[in-house]
This record gives structure tokens, C-alpha cells and sequence, in this order.
């Protein structure tokens, strides 16, 4: 347990994480889009997905979850500093 004085250490992290949306397997069906909590996703005029705002990405996973096709990753934001381990 962490005394009163003593803070855990934060990650620093590289960027957003990382989303590959495969259009060849995503059948436009939009559950991943009614599902992001941050309306990362969209579809345009053609029903095409797409990620109008990859910058808000909270890499919840609920749309990779939810995807019934597998058409969308989501990669974790790459971490630079890790708990525990001093940059030398």
C-alpha cells in the first residue's frame, strides 16, 4: 500500500493507439460504430467505416469486441517509460 507521500508512477505513452480498420472483411453493418463510447468511428456516403477521430481512441476494445467480421484492431498506444524502470 502506498503512503500518503508516495505517488505511483505514470506511463508516458507515444501517441494514440493504433486502429486498422480491414475493409475487405467489414460488411458495414455499423455495430462497431453505435458501440465506440468516444464516436471514434463513422461511416461515410458509401457505408464505408472509417475513424473520423482516431485522436479521441480510449482503446476500450468494445469495437474490436463487438465486430461479428473481426475487421477492426486496436493496438495500445506504445509505451515509452515503464513503472519501476528509470530512463538512463
Amino acid at each position: 500500500m502506498l503512503s500518503k507521500k508516495e505517488k505511483p508512477k505514470e506511463m508516458a505513452f507515444a501517441g494514440h493507439p493504433e486502429i486498422t480498420i480491414f475493409s475487405d472483411w467489414c460488411k458495414s453493418c455499423g455495430i462497431c460504430v453505435a458501440f465506440c463510447p468516444k464516436e471514434v468511428l463513422a461511416m461515410d456516403e458509401n457505408r464505408r467505416l472509417f475513424a473520423k477521430a482516431p485522436e479521441k481512441c480510449i482503446a476500450c476494445h468494445m469495437c474490436e469486441l463487438r465486430c461479428p467480421d473481426f475487421a477492426i484492431n486496436v493496438e495500445e498506444a506504445k509505451s515509452l517509460t515503464e513503472p519501476g524502470k528509470e530512463k538512463s
